[in-house]
């Protein structure tokens, strides 16, 4: 079973006979009552994505997903192929299953596929990636010391507050939970 503190993004449960994968959450206190927690949550067979309130405490069966590291091959319109490294097994994944994750995956980035049974149902992205940055501003020398962030693009598509140091061309440690810039690689 897992509870409503265990609950983290990626995590598969059991609700209604059907099998989710969690996208989303949240904490919610109120000035009265009882804590909740709101919840994205998305259909692993159908790909719908539904969102649910429930309160604090409240649990559900966890449902067993396999995790397989692999390495992304290559893109192919809407369908994403992972490779296992060791047995070479090629494994397809439409853009509904991959997500948002797509912006944290670089061309030969590895990462965990989700296997329910045989079928796979989504990713799962280490805690930090390493992205290069396509395009950004120069930054100006001496406004370094109030702490001033740029918009900087990755190759990847994603877009990232970095401080001004950081030029077109760095490798930067991007967290995937949050989005945010963590340190230069």
């Amino acid at each position: 079973m897992i509870s409503t503190g265990d609950m983290k993004r990626g995590a598969t449960i059991e609700l209604d006979g059907r099998v989710y994968q969690v996208m989303e959450f949240a904490h919610i206190k109120t000035g009265r009552g009882s804590a909740q927690m709101r919840m994205k949550l998305r259909d692993v067979r159908r790909g719908d994505t539904i969102e649910k309130t429930f309160q604090a405490g409240e649990k559900w069966p966890r449902v067993r997903v396999e995790r397989v590291p692999m390495q992304l091959s290559y893109v192919d319109g809407d369908m994403y192929y992972f490779m296992n490294t060791e047995t070479y097994d090629q494994v397809p994944l439409t853009l509904d299953q991959v997500g948002d994750a797509r912006f944290y995956l670089p061309e030969n980035g590895t990462c965990d596929v989700l296997f329910l049974g045989d079928e796979a149902i989504g990713i799962e992205l280490p805690s930090s990636v390493v992205l290069q940055i396509a395009e950004c501003e120069p930054g100006v020398k001496g406004d370094t010391a109030t702490g001033a962030t740029k918009p900087a693009k990755m190759t990847t598509g994603l877009v990232v507050n970095v401080p001004l140091f950081v030029n077109e061309g760095d490798k930067i440690k991007v967290n995937t939970s949050t989005g945010d810039y963590q340190e230069r690689a």
